[in-house]
């Protein structure tokens, strides 16, 4: 079965606002030890979001009006630190279908791609622009183009930025490499029958 192309996503969005939010503030580290990614939505921002006793902090994601968003706003370097796949992950599992920020942490951004969840890029003002919006109407529907590579509210675009490897492997399809290499087993394997070196 092909992998679905990625060429754009609708929803809403939450803003989390800041700079250099690292995947340790993303994905506490004591949540790596599961066997499976499931569930990890669960630890999404969990030391931020959670107080020790399980009461809620302050955070936009523990706010009713932002329940539901899939579209994920936030400031630079978003995805600094360690470089643990649960941490886009644990975005993902959350519901998040793309993220939006200044610009992404190398090792992170590629392993969102590998998930097919876009992380495009946008200034800054543009961002807060969005943002702002968001903030004053949480119902806001937004549009991620990942084709044309920008973001659509309330009458208004703004441009987004995305690697042109990272744009093509998710509007054709081709964003998951084992996918593909288990896709093209039924053609290495008709191959292999034609090679009389491999015959047993």
């Amino acid at each position: 079965m092909a992998l679905a192309k990625i060429t754009q996503i609708t929803g809403r969005g939450v803003s989390v606002p800041g700079n250099d939010i690292d995947t340790d503030r993303i994905i506490p580290a004591r949540y790596l030890k599961c066997v499976t990614f499931d569930g990890l939505g669960e630890g999404l921002f969990a030391d931020v979001r959670r107080n020790p006793d399980g009461s809620e902090k302050p955070h936009p994601l523990n706010e009713a009006r932002f329940k539901g968003a899939t579209i994920l706003l936030s400031g630079a370097n978003f995805g600094c630190g360690s470089s643990r796949e649960h941490a886009p992950q644990a975005i993902q599992k959350y519901g998040f279908r793309a993220v939006v920020a200044e610009n992404f942490a190398e090792i992170f951004f590629g392993n969102s791609i590998t998930l097919g969840l876009p992380c495009l890029s946008a200034e800054r003002a543009n961002i807060a622009r969005l943002s702002a919006a968001v903030e004053a109407d949480p119902s806001l529907e937004i549009t991620v183009d990942v084709a044309k590579q920008e973001i659509r509210f309330g009458g208004q675009a703004i441009k987004a930025t995305l690697r042109e490897s990272a744009r093509d492997a998710l509007v054709n399809g081709r964003w998951d490499a084992i996918g593909e290499l288990i896709e093209g087993l039924p053609v290495a394997a008709a191959t292999a029958a034609r090679l009389p070196y491999m015959a047993v």
